[in-house]
């Protein structure tokens, strides 16, 4: 597999970084997860099967848990003696945090110059925000995500997915494997901040268009991504379930509206978004709203235009296509796991369904770097290793 033979720490909990070291275990990196003596706070978090969260296991999976109180007074010595063998350390705390422990980056890369260093956190690791609380919500107020996130009444609503979160984990991969590409030529590593808000804001290239050309904030339903173009938007069915329109090229308008003998409409649909669309989309609300999702599955099928049904994430996981794509793999004790979304042909990934319990591999992983049996049990009595 790709990245065989690659050791990885990973300090960070919830979702960006452990999501990141996921992906990379997925991939053959040999990833160690350092968890508080309490554990890493998703464990418990959401449903759970066979004793883990679903959570949990669709981020932890294929990595050996050890358990290090970073704040006992032997931990430092411990973390440092496992970064010298490290390839890449992930952290997740506020800024300050891992330099105050005696594990940042400064601290490894005295004991590993070839170090790639990533710390995650919601606002970077400098800046007027950078201390502030934040989960991925907050990020995505802070970043003008939620302003034109609307509900059906207008007022911003609570997004479908953790833009923020996930828009860190997968520049963060980047991040490093630049890092670890330079590494050699350089033979150094490096430090990476990345920040959630940095990530979200990066995300927006399409859509920065009134901000950046005309000085103000977006009218978000004369938008074109967000509903102002009438072949960019959402229509009710008679049957309340939905159908979603997504590409107003002129191929797409033209074989939709003759389909629906609205050809006249043409000219107005292929104008610039805003106000002028609401004739269209008048009159596409009032043709969906006459059949049902499944009759107009079959009318549209066989098409050329860009539309889907709005699926349930229930129908969505389990649909043809997820299954062929490998995006559900039932393990053979049953539980599900989320696919690996990056397909190499010549060396794929493999998703292993082995999930540690809190500290399972700690004796293991301690006695690799070379520490005796008395020498982590001496640990274990002063608190350090649980």
């Amino acid at each position: 597999m790709k990245l065989q033979g690659l050791r990885v720490i990973d300090l960070s909990q919830f979702l960006p970084g452990p999501h990141l070291t996921m992906m990379m275990a997925d991939h053959g990196a040999n990833v160690i997860k350092i968890e508080p003596p309490q554990g890493e706070p998703v464990r418990t978090v959401g449903l759970s099967e066979n004793g883990h969260s679903v959570w949990f296991r669709n981020t932890h999976r294929n990595k050996r848990c050890i358990v290090l109180n970073l704040k006992a007074a032997q931990a430092r010595d411990v973390f440092l003696k496992l970064a010298c063998d490290a390839d890449v350390i992930v952290e997740a705390f506020r800024p300050g945090v891992v330099d105050r422990l005696g594990v940042g980056y400064e601290d490894v890369r005295a004991v590993n110059p070839r170090i790639v260093y990533c710390a995650i956190s919601a606002f970077g690791q400098d800046g007027p925000m950078a201390h502030k609380a934040a989960h991925d919500m907050a990020v995505q107020a802070e970043a003008g995500m939620l302003s034109v996130n609307l509900g059906a009444d207008g007022q911003p609503a609570i997004p479908g997915v953790p833009a923020s979160d996930m828009a860190a984990s997968l520049m963060a991969l980047s991040g490093i494997l630049m890092a670890l590409f330079r590494r050699e030529t350089s033979g150094l590593g490096d430090y990476i901040d990345m920040s959630m808000y940095d990530a979200l804001l990066a995300w927006t290239p399409n859509v920065m268009g009134p901000v950046f050309a005309e000085n103000r904030a977006p009218v978000v339903k004369d938008e074109r991504s967000w509903g102002g173009s009438s072949f960019n938007a959402i229509y009710a069915c008679a049957d309340k379930r939905h159908l979603a329109l997504a590409g107003g090229e002129p191929k797409f308008v033209n074989a939709l509206l003759a389909v629906l003998e609205g050809q006249a409409l043409i000219p107005i649909a292929l104008q610039p978004p805003g106000a002028a669309h609401e004739p269209v989309r008048a009159f596409l609300s009032k043709r969906f709203a006459q059949k049902t999702l499944a009759q107009w599955q079959t009318i549209l099928d066989p098409l050329d235009i860009a539309w889907a049904p709005v699926r349930s994430l229930h129908e969505a996981i389990n649909s043809a296509h997820a299954a062929s794509r490998g995006l559900r793999i039932e393990q053979p004790s049953g539980q599900a796991h989320l696919g690996l979304p990056i397909k190499f042909r010549g060396e794929p990934g493999q998703l292993n369904g082995h999930l540690d319990a809190l500290g399972a591999s700690t004796q293991e992983v301690l006695q690799e770097a070379g520490y005796t049996q008395a020498q982590i049990q001496s640990l274990r009595s002063a608190g350090v290793l649980s």
